[in-house]
């Protein structure tokens, strides 16, 4: 009988959730910044982040210069 290890391919509960917050880390920066842009920032991230250039773009808006509230 051939051991199949499916196992080492699966990621789990864990990994899935990893792959999920590390996804949408621009956006959880930008929160976490009280980056005023923040809502585009999402919106770039959830439309285009899957392209690789879109989530760089996003991850370098969200540590820009976060405006002052006056």
């Amino acid at each position: 009988m051939m051991w199949q290890h499916y196992d080492m391919y699966y990621p789990g509960p864990f990994g899935s959730i990893m792959a999920f917050l590390f996804y949408f880390l621009p956006t959880i920066i930008a929160f976490y910044r009280g980056h005023h842009n923040t809502f585009p920032i999402f919106l770039l991230n959830f439309f285009l982040g899957w392209s690789g250039l879109g989530w760089i773009i996003a991850l370098i808006w969200s540590f820009t210069m976060v405006q002052k509230q006056q």
